[in-house]
């Protein structure tokens, strides 16, 4: 399996970069974590957030791979336990998903992104900033894993 997190931004910093690193590298090659930053829309004065959204939104659904299952990364979404991610992980793995997490750029995620989402994740009714998101989600994903390896990492 395979989940692809889906990113606008770009340039995050070394600690952002370090630490999803990190978790993406200590999960198995059959449950791996890549990343792709999707570039922000060019920020021009006159250009309506929906706008930047919408544009930013297109590039994040053409990156999608094939068949993937899309999850959106939302502050509206639903809040997922451990327990309930790794549930979900372990349906996706059984079925050989492929699944792409989207995460939105400061005007967060276009309508278009929120249609084509099988699911909504909110990982916190915080505002987090969108580089840190990628941390949270590589370590959860990691949390999950080992919940269902019965690795000593996740402990109740």
């Amino acid at each position: 399996m395979r989940i692809h997190l889906l990113a606008v931004g770009r340039r995050p910093p070394a600690w952002v970069t370090s630490g999803f690193e990190e978790y993406a590298r200590r999960l198995p090659r059959d449950c791996s974590l890549q990343l792709t930053e999707i570039p922000p829309a060019r920020r021009v004065k006159g250009a309506s957030p929906a706008a930047l959204s919408h544009r930013e939104g297109e590039a994040l659904l053409r990156a999608v791979p094939a068949r993937a299952v899309v999850i959106a990364l939302d502050e509206h979404g639903e809040l997922w336990n451990t327990r309930e991610l790794a549930g979900r992980l372990a349906g996706w793995q059984q079925d050989g998903q492929t699944v792409a997490l989207l995460v939105g750029g400061p005007d967060g995620l276009a309508p278009a992104c929120l249609e084509r989402a099988a699911a909504r994740w909110s990982l916190s009714r915080l505002t987090l900033p969108h580089q840190l998101v990628r941390i949270v989600v590589a370590e959860q994903i990691y949390r999950a894993w080992s919940l269902l390896a019965g690795h000593p990492y996740h402990r109740e």
